[in-house]
């Protein structure tokens, strides 16, 4: 059978059900590639604590691609995204970011210890880091302000929610590693998004050699859209608009836009209202590309767990929903 090889550039919560909903297909190959600009929560703790690389991404994709043949499967992975919600220096981290943050103590080495972590809860595809180096992304805005950090650029304060940012770079400078440009070299599909344009997925796009590596890449360039837009990164911004950012970052405009047509509750719509978040004005037809729309959203209301002290989407993809709209693309 030839397989086909998918590529997802991303991280967060936003290409976790994409990953879900892919790793179905048998007649596929998955590979994640995940951003290393990770700053906040339990991520940020153990990363500020122990100095490796931030692994929150990481296991967010691991779950997402571990296997789902029984209960004992189903446990393990509930078990490895649990979150303390009690316990001096406990609350609030994941026990699968803890096991990542060991084996990589043990075996010396990130890498190996997503390897590890893999085989531990049988995942169907591959995880990859895009970088091994230690990076934060810096931002900078409309009206000159710097901001280093991801969770800093994520959670603006108040009055910043309308800002906007004109440049993203990352410090130092960081490189692409093997094992993620040889993955987009042989890809089919490259997938960016979805997730949030800046922390998320263009935090990967500043990496060294991850534009060279998409452009020349023959495989079909797709660009999810953003279900809203996020307060101190996207402000007002339409579809259009992030495509256009992609073009700047990537240096290749994308091949497929994806767009969501599902409608959003009037509850959800006020409480994003209120923190200046809006869906993201579908304006597709603008771009010289072609355009899929299809209802992308997940209908069941995403409930936050105790101890998760970060702001979480609300509004999120479904998982089937967004697979099969990409495996339709694929030639």
């Amino acid at each position: 059978m030839d397989r086909k090889k998918i590529v997802v550039i991303g991280g967060g919560t936003g290409i976790y059900p994409l990953l879900k909903g892919l790793k179905k297909y048998k007649d596929i190959d998955v590979t994640a590639v995940i951003t290393m600009a990770d700053a906040g929560g339990s991520t940020g703790r153990l990363r500020d604590e122990f100095g490796q690389l931030p692994v929150g991404d990481v296991r967010m994709a691991l779950a997402a691609l571990s296997a789902e043949v029984d209960n004992h499967d189903e446990l393990l992975r509930e078990l490895f995204l649990y979150r303390f919600d009690k316990g001096e220096g406990l609350n609030g981290h994941n026990l699968g970011n803890l096991l990542l943050v060991a084996l990589t103590d043990m075996l010396g080495s990130e890498t190996e210890a997503i390897k590890v972590a893999s085989r531990i809860l049988r995942v169907r595809g591959t995880v990859l880091p895009v970088t091994e180096d230690r990076i934060h992304i810096v931002a900078t805005y409309d009206d000159g302000v710097e901001v280093e950090g991801e969770h800093d650029i994520d959670e603006p304060p108040e009055d910043r929610f309308k800002s906007r940012i004109d440049a993203l770079r990352t410090v130092p400078q960081a490189h692409i590693t093997k094992d993620a440009h040889t993955a987009l070299d042989q890809a089919d599909m490259i997938v960016l998004g979805p997730g949030d344009l800046y922390t998320s997925l263009l935090a990967n796009c500043v990496v060294n050699g991850v534009p060279a590596a998409i452009q020349s890449s023959s495989a079909q360039f797709v660009f999810v859209t953003n279900l809203m837009t996020s307060q101190g990164q996207t402000f007002n911004m339409t579809a259009k608009d992030h495509a256009d950012e992609v073009l700047k970052y990537v240096g290749r405009a994308p091949d497929t836009i994806l767009v969501n047509t599902g409608k959003v509750s009037d509850a959800l719509l006020e409480r994003y209202a209120s923190a200046q978040q809006y869906p993201v004005v579908d304006d597709a037809d603008e771009i010289a590309c072609k355009v899929v729309r299809a209802d992308l959203l997940d209908d069941t209301e995403f409930v936050q767990k105790q101890g998760d002290v970060l702001q979480r989407s609300l509004v999120r993809g479904d998982s089937v929903k967004m697979a099969e709209a990409l495996y339709g693309l694929l030639e």
